[in-house]
């Protein structure tokens, strides 16, 4: 078998692993799949109401591709605690001392995270549509959309795997809630950057979770509310360009503190 074929095959064991994890917890699955249609509900009805969309729009239209990046984004959350769990358990260390693949630990866990990040997106359509949300654009910009926020989830899985091995501890997941929900909600997700005070409002549009709401909502034909700066004018470029640079940042980084560990 060569380098490769070996490698493809380590990585798929360890993605049957999380597979089988599931199976055997799936209430885990249903509530990591049900919180965020909760959350969709809660913002959409509740406090959706008396929001007005700049330039006219249904709010719930403006909002879905707003809840579909920030679940993309929060998925790094449940990437550190899966890895700092493995780590915690000496599961790491045991694959490390085993005769396989190297890098088929990680491969293992960002195809397991890609997998349930999927999973997530598709509820979350389901949900947006039964509330009466739809895309206006065809199916290639639809998809166009999807693949965009499948990006943000690759790079943010990242982060999290790198993140998750420095902290070593699901204890430590808690400091970086302190810092992911703040990111998460200081965004055009959930209102307009315009609304906000100048300042507030340069640093959200220039948030990755922006761009690719701002993008996302080009492509489905949903109300945009954005101002006329340069970043919400060219959100499809850098709805690309962000995850790009985050990945060319922690992938190398989750790589190596993956290879130095034991040392």
């Amino acid at each position: 078998m060569t380098g490769m074929a070996w490698a493809v095959t380590d990585s798929w064991t360890m993605t049957r692993r999380g597979l089988a994890h599931w199976a055997r917890r799936p209430g885990q699955v249903v509530v990591g799949l049900v919180f965020p249609v909760m959350m969709l509900v809660m913002f959409a009805y509740f406090l959706g109401g008396g929001m007005a969309v700049p330039g006219g729009g249904d709010y719930k239209e403006y909002l879905l591709p707003g809840m579909f990046a920030l679940t993309m984004a929060f998925g790094l959350e449940s990437t550190m605690v899966a890895v700092t769990q493995d780590l915690g358990k000496g599961v790491i260390d045991r694959f490390r001392s085993m005769p396989m693949a190297s890098s088929a630990v990680l491969v293992g866990r960002s195809v397991l995270d890609m997998l349930q990040s999927a999973l997530s997106l598709l509820v979350m359509i389901g949900a947006g549509l039964a509330m009466g949300w739809r895309w206006h654009g065809g199916t290639g910009q639809a998809l166009g959309a999807v693949g965009l926020l499948l990006l943000l989830r690759f790079a943010m899985l990242w982060i999290g795997i790198y993140l998750g091995l420095v902290a070593g501890r699901p204890e430590m997941v808690q400091a970086a809630q302190i810092l992911v929900w703040p990111v998460g909600f200081l965004s055009n997700a959930f209102v307009w950057a315009g609304s906000m005070p100048g300042w507030l409002g340069a640093v959200a549009e220039w948030n990755p979770l922006s761009a690719t709401a701002g993008a996302v909502r080009e492509l489905f034909g949903n109300p945009p509310g954005t101002g006329g700066s340069w970043a919400s004018g060219h959100a499809g470029m850098l709805a690309v360009a962000w995850p790009v640079l985050l990945l060319a940042v922690f992938f190398p980084l989750a790589v190596r503190r993956y290879g130095r560990m034991g040392r």
